[in-house]
């Protein structure tokens, strides 16, 4: 039998004109296939067994008046979550030490807002002050942002500004009405230009088709510069949002969405965020096979469930795998 040699793998680059249909060719790929072209990208890039870990806070919950059809925090809903009102300094700062102790290097922030007041930022600003004080880095998902409110949050120190598109174009008016597509792509580029890293991606399972899929990972890698952070959520259905039943997406394509993101965002981090209290340690580990290399730590997500820190500390020691060094946050 002639001894039959792989090619030398190419160098991968940094892509910002695909096709929506290079990416449907992608996510169709043999599933081995798939994998290996994840694999030789995150490699590149990558050290395959360091994972990045955050922690996300609810700073304020529920009463929100946008009418997102898988949020339990909106005021649209027929279950809805009481507004409470902004969480105290003395509490962040608590819940973002405890945080730096289990081992997060990133510690992020999310108000039920549609767009923060003027006024409200004086509070978030000094809340990004203190985590930045305690040597973590700082991540912020509060709405929509104007240009001088960007500016604002910069000054304060934040790092990472989270921003989801949540699906594609197309199918984006089945699932919110309250916010254009357009004003998404605003606020990313508010973010952007006042010199703050970029957090947005997407969710999995909200009764999109995989053209929806590919659109919005053609979205995300043909902006000007690649999020740094690209959370993959898989819908977690609540109870009371319309959305509670919708079909459960399996993990191998699930799996096959995580590889096509590290695909053609080679130097991004991937994050397995919403979903991961249903993930099996099997699914968790095919999805870092694939690419995904950050994850949240915490019991909670906002309001939804997230595996407790010892279960994924064990997953982690389990396949050789252990938490990315932070570099120590400046002002």
């Amino acid at each position: 039998m002639t001894e039959q040699t792989c090619p030398s793998p190419q160098k991968v680059t940094l892509r910002h004109d695909w096709a929506r249909e290079e990416a449907e060719a992608l996510l169709a790929l043999p599933f081995p296939e798939l994998i290996f072209q994840a694999q030789l990208a995150h490699r590149q890039f990558f050290d395959p067994t360091k994972v990045q870990i955050s922690t996300l806070l609810s700073i304020k919950s529920g009463g929100c008046p946008e009418d997102c059809s898988y949020c339990p925090q909106s005021a649209h809903h027929d279950k809805r979550m009481a507004a409470e009102k902004l969480m105290p300094l003395e509490r962040v700062i608590a819940d973002a030490r405890r945080s730096k102790e289990a081992g997060a290097g990133r510690f992020c922030m999310g108000a039920a807002w549609r767009a923060p007041k003027d006024r409200d930022l004086d509070a978030v600003c000094r809340m990004v002050e203190e985590v930045k004080a305690l040597g973590l880095e700082t991540c912020l998902t509060i709405g929509m942002l104007t240009p001088s409110q960007s500016a604002r949050l910069k000054e304060a120190g934040l790092d990472y500004y989270n921003h989801n598109l949540d699906t594609s174009e197309d199918f984006y008016g089945k699932i919110i009405t309250t916010r254009t597509y357009q004003e998404r792509l605003d606020t990313l580029a508010n973010v952007r230009d006042a010199g703050i890293k970029v957090c947005c991606g997407g969710i999995i399972g909200m009764g999109e088709d995989t053209q929806d899929r590919a659109g919005l990972l053609t979205t995300l890698a043909n902006l000007p510069t690649h999020p740094e952070s690209v959370p993959i959520n898989l819908l977690v259905r609540v109870e009371g949002t319309p959305l509670a039943d919708e079909e459960a997406v399996d993990p191998i394509t699930f799996a096959r969405v995580i590889a096509t993101a590290r695909i053609m965002m080679p130097a991004s981090h991937v994050r397995l965020a919403a979903g991961r209290e249903n993930m099996s340690e099997s699914t968790h580990a095919l999805c870092f096979l694939a690419g995904a290399n950050s994850i949240f730590w915490g019991e909670k997500l906002l309001t939804t469930p997230n595996p407790a820190q010892n279960r994924d500390t064990e997953l982690l020691a389990m396949l050789g795998m252990s938490p990315m060094m932070q570099k120590t946050a400046t002002a």
